[in-house]
């Protein structure tokens, strides 16, 4: 398996769609149907970010799946004091390669990532109900500090 830097918008777009059906069947007051050619779109225009960086995992030239993560600075302010992250925005596997190692093997490749650029914190959010992320990230040793809640009115 090899892990490298992308930005083969198309491809990512392609592997986005179990993540995103996922999302979309969890919570479709959110999430819009996948539409490949708008996923395309949006994914040439993250791509363009400085900050963002998309990772494609590989197997004998068989791509397996995605992570899009994005290093972040905090700055200094009257609440808070500086730090710098890397975000997780998304893990995606493709569904015949779901619970063989892959994920992990993807955030082992963004841990040293972070190690590389002397950040000793990685962040992420998921959704509530996706119960295998959660499981995930668990495995992995997140734990949360900070919770975000809503109220529908």
């Amino acid at each position: 398996m090899r892990v490298t830097r992308t930005t083969d918008y198309d491809l990512v777009a392609r592997l986005n769609r179990p993540i995103h059906d996922l999302h979309r069947t969890l919570y479709p007051e959110y999430f819009k149907e996948y539409v490949f050619d708008d996923m395309r779109d949006a994914f040439k225009r993250l791509m363009t970010n400085d900050n963002s960086v998309f990772l494609l995992l590989e197997d004998d030239n068989e791509a397996l799946g995605y992570a899009w993560i994005e290093v972040r600075t905090y700055p200094d302010n009257a609440f808070r004091k500086e730090y710098r992250s890397v975000y997780v925005h998304q893990i995606s596997i493709v569904e015949n390669q779901k619970r063989r190692g892959h994920g992990s093997y993807l955030m082992e490749h963004i841990y040293d990532i972070a190690k590389r650029e002397g950040i000793h914190r990685v962040e992420l959010d998921y959704w509530a109900r996706n119960e295998a992320a959660k499981a995930f990230y668990e495995k992995h040793g997140f734990v949360s500090y900070r919770d975000f809640v809503h109220k529908e009115l």
